[in-house]
């Protein structure tokens, strides 16, 4: 299958990132980390898929980064706090 096939749900899909992006935004505001970081992957997934389906490879990249970070992030919270 290719990703043109699933073009019919990029824009739920960009409101669920836009929910994801405004739930992660009131967690940093209240100092949770772990609830950030979790509402966040996500929300850099659905942009990566995003941009590959409207070959914007900016925007792909940009959040490839920041997924890795947000991994990288998590992976250290449990490790350090378990």
């Amino acid at each position: 299958m290719t990703l043109m096939m699933f073009a019919r749900f990029e824009q739920p899909l960009k409101w669920l990132a836009f929910g994801l992006g405004l739930g992660s935004a009131i967690a940093v505001v209240q100092g949770w980390q772990l609830a950030a970081m979790m509402l966040s992957l996500p929300f850099c997934l659905i942009w990566i898929y995003c941009g590959w389906l409207r070959n914007e490879p900016q925007l792909k990249y940009i959040n490839m980064m920041f997924a890795a970070l947000y991994v990288y992030g998590l992976m250290r919270y449990f490790l350090l706090n378990t």
